[in-house]
């Protein structure tokens, strides 16, 4: 689910953890209580960020190819590889005759792969937020009790407790 607006992060940040559902459902002859378990993360969605290298982070090598290529090949350096300093990715272009084209694509190749890195470490460390606000769902994890057969909410990290119509109407802000 995704929510935003103005006070979106303040009226969901008491939600992460485990929350107790209880209720006797309509088709329960003997008046039961089922509960139910569900877990809650609250993230804040990144926003994309634009990708810059400075020159100083770069270190270009040019080199002769190998390979077929006659003369042209083998006494000119067309063959552009770079490297960024602070993450040690390399990557080398040997694909065209021109060196200025070569260090264009290797430029754009770095960038990519960069982009790339950068996204596969913020989805990691989103994903370890992620499981530690869930925790494993146990009764220990909880952080509220809807009570339905007795028409009650209960917020277990302040201890107090509201009507359950008045949560369903969604005055969240009344267990704080």
């Amino acid at each position: 689910m995704r929510v935003a607006g103005r006070r979106a992060a303040t009226a969901f940040a008491g939600e992460p953890g485990g929350h107790r559902w209880q209720r006797v459902p309509p088709n329960e002859r003997r008046g039961r209580v089922h509960t139910s378990t569900v877990t809650v993360a609250v993230l804040t969605e990144p926003t994309p960020a634009q990708l810059r290298i400075a020159p100083r982070d770069l270190e270009e090598v040019f080199t002769r190819g190998t390979g077929k290529g006659g003369q042209h090949r083998n006494k000119t350096d067309t063959v552009v590889v770079l490297k960024h300093l602070p993450t040690g990715t390399v990557v080398r272009v040997d694909g065209g005759r021109s060196q200025s084209l070569n260090r264009e694509t290797a430029l754009g190749l770095l960038r990519a792969r960069l982009l790339e890195a950068e996204r596969d470490q913020a989805t990691a460390t989103r994903n370890a937020t992620r499981r530690g606000q869930l925790g494993c769902g146990a009764r220990g994890d909880k952080v509220r009790t809807i009570a339905v057969q007795r028409g009650t909410v209960t917020d277990h990290g302040s201890g107090k407790s509201m009507p359950l119509e008045r949560y369903l109407r969604g005055h969240v802000a009344d267990l704080k």
